[in-house]
């Protein structure tokens, strides 16, 4: 009997795996971790600059509808919004939802007359924190 208890003792032990299995399988998972993350994280920036120049178009389109209805461009973008005073020319609101914010939580800034378009206006998002930010000049 204290034969067959040893080679149930034996074969519990053998089946189980060691510290140092464990410590290789965490090893790996994250060298995985570390390789998979920066390129998920890369594309998420990616589809964020696409939606803020996305977006970018969208307040362009809204802004160059309210210059035809109005005969010149708004003083800010709250005017898509809601009717400025003595406009009576306004069709709007131009904005479907209001006036988004870009992806990383920032308002669009709005400059008209433009410094880098004097004839129309300047509508930049600041971008990714240290990035390039987004504009609609080149």
């Amino acid at each position: 009997m204290k034969r067959k208890e040893r080679r149930t003792a034996g074969r519990a032990a053998r089946e189980g795996f060691t510290l140092i299995e464990i410590l290789l399988v965490v090893v790996i998972i994250g060298i995985l971790v570390g390789i998979a993350v920066p390129r998920f994280t890369g594309r998420v920036e990616q589809s964020r600059v696409a939606a803020a120049e996305s977006t970018l178009k969208s307040i362009s389109t809204a802004l160059d509808l309210y210059e035809l209805d109005m005969g010149r461009y708004p003083d800010d973008l709250e005017a898509l919004e809601k009717q400025p005073e003595g406009a009576d020319n306004w069709r709007g609101p131009y904005l479907k939802s209001g006036i988004p914010e870009d992806p990383w939580g920032q308002e669009y800034v709005y400059k008209h007359p433009g410094t880098h378009n004097p004839h129309g206006y300047d509508l930049h998002s600041l971008g990714p924190q240290g990035g390039e930010p987004i504009t609609n000049w080149e």
